[in-house]
């Protein structure tokens, strides 16, 4: 592994887990009143084409980010359309 695709794996670790406190408060107490819906369907659609990008160019470093990443902004998502 080069240093490079090291930069890159280490920039989806942080942003990918970015997103695992948010999933885990709302999970814990059904909360979503302050969440914006919009931003999170324009999010989930924008981490689908990233990683259907990633998929089509073999980036290893997008490919699991954005697939880690899509897992936790559905559920919030999900959980965000269900408790509203």
């Amino acid at each position: 592994m080069n240093w490079i695709t090291t930069i890159g794996l280490l920039a989806a670790i942080c942003t990918t887990m970015a997103f695992l406190p948010q999933a885990i408060k709302i999970i814990k107490t059904k909360h979503t009143k302050d969440l914006s819906l919009n931003m999170y369907l324009v999010l989930v659609i924008g981490v689908i084409l990233w990683l259907t990008y990633g998929i089509l160019i073999q980036d290893l470093p997008l490919i699991i980010a954005n697939g880690i990443t899509l897992m936790f902004t559905s559920t919030i998502l999900t959980l965000k359309i269900k408790y509203k």
